[in-house]
């Protein structure tokens, strides 16, 4: 169409019918794609006098960014701390598969492993976009090694490690790259903790505090000098006490420094998290509230023994479990299921309860100004779900990646 060459030779599609999640709520408009981004209507009409070269008639379905999961051990039989000769064909099976649970973007995630499983994995991870191949990788999430032996969770204690008089040198040999890393999760306590988080944020990469005995001072303090996240809140910390709160005084502490805001993961899938004490949360802090999965290899797998890294676990109905204990080792929940409780469990809007797995992780992030909003000139990765928060159709950067069997449904 001649009048949209002025700017680009690229096909523009006009999704109608839909109500899209802009601004915090769904709006009835249609939403514009072109070359992989969301244009802005009126610069198309008034400034191209440029048209759609392809109309898409949604049917009332909502339309809303993609998922954004920051911390996924793994699914469909592959785990992120094993380290394999082949370790991008298993990154390529997660990507790809869930792009059907609506998630458009990940960080591949490891649990506490020897320095030998980081300096094999971690060169065989890089960022990357999204596409038909499947979800793009936005850098690794190292859960651990250093992290609290009282609160180790399903981490091996064996591998976990302190910070010796160089600090920062120990972390990059245990790691022995931060190229790839996006998140690192620790515990604020540990002696030194403190230069590390100001080296780690000096290079951009996000810090998390969990598995940790952290008293809520020493949380602050680990704020102050750089960590913006929480890794599943409430999961291998201190219990909140009415004295010292811990980590979780953080949702509502007078001593964030002005502008920042702290974010906390939240593993919605009925296990790991009683439904009032997401309550408890959310009405807390709403704006910080990140939906994640902490997904294993069992996820999308039939019940029975996997792995987590060094550790044997067991799967039962939807707990999983180091073999042979009562601890509990990530979930096998998918993402729009954690969507769907967290509605549930919370009472909140649709808005809100989607929000929370796509807005509030690409702030997390930093990364909001592409991903995680149905902004113009953002990345169109988004999703069509009905009603009831199911995923009808996967985009990413304009094309369907994924879409539900009619004939299935």
């Amino acid at each position: 169409m001649p009048s949209n060459k002025s700017v680009s030779d690229a096909p523009i599609v006009q999704f109608t019918n839909c109500r899209i999640l802009r601004d915090h709520q769904l709006q009835r408009e249609d939403l514009w794609v072109r070359e992989g981004k969301i244009l802005n209507p009126e610069k198309l009409f008034f400034d191209e006098k440029g048209s759609a070269d392809v109309q898409l008639d949604c049917k009332d379905s909502i339309i809303a960014p993609g998922f954004i999961d920051v911390q996924i051990n793994g699914g469909f039989g592959v785990d992120f701390s094993l380290a394999t000769d082949d370790f991008r064909s298993g990154i390529d099976l997660v990507s790809q598969k869930i792009l059907s649970h609506g998630v458009t973007s990940f960080c591949p995630t490891l649990v506490t492993s020897p320095p030998s499983v980081y300096h094999q994995v971690l060169p065989q991870i890089s960022v990357r976009n999204g596409g038909a191949h499947g979800a793009g990788v936005l850098g690794a999430h190292l859960e651990g090694p250093f992290i609290s032996k009282e609160k180790k969770g399903a981490h091996p204690e064996h591998c976990l490690r302190t910070f010796e008089a160089g600090a920062f040198q120990d972390l990059l040999a245990t790691y022995g790259s931060l190229n790839c890393v996006q998140i690192v999760t620790l515990a604020p306590e540990m002696r030194r903790s403190s230069e590390v988080i100001q080296e780690l944020t000096k290079r951009g990469i996000c810090v998390s505090l969990g598995h940790s005995v952290a008293n809520l001072s020493q949380a602050e303090e680990a704020v102050q000098h750089g960590a913006t996240f929480i890794t599943h809140l409430f999961n291998a910390m201190l219990p909140f006490h009415h004295r010292d709160p811990g980590i979780v005084g953080l949702l509502t502490s007078d001593k964030i420094p002005a502008g920042r805001r702290v974010f906390y993961g939240m593993i919605s899938d009925g296990i790991h998290t009683n439904p009032a004490a997401l309550r408890i949360a959310h009405r807390a802090h709403p704006k910080g509230l990140v939906l994640v999965t902490d997904a294993i290899a069992g996820m999308g797998l039939a019940p029975g023994r996997h792995t987590l890294g060094q550790q044997v676990v067991e799967i039962d109905g939807l707990n999983t479990y180091i073999a042979g204990t009562k601890t509990l080792s990530g979930s096998v929940a998918t993402m729009d299921t954690c969507v769907r409780h967290f509605q549930e469990a919370i009472g909140c809007s649709v808005e809100t309860a989607l929000e929370a797995a796509s807005l509030h992780p690409a702030q997390l992030l930093g990364i909001e100004h592409k991903k995680g909003t149905l902004n113009y000139d953002s990345d169109a990765d988004f999703l069509m779900l009905n009603d009831s928060l199911y995923v009808q159709a996967t985009y990413i950067a304009g094309e369907e990646v994924w879409r539900q069997d009619v004939l299935g449904m």
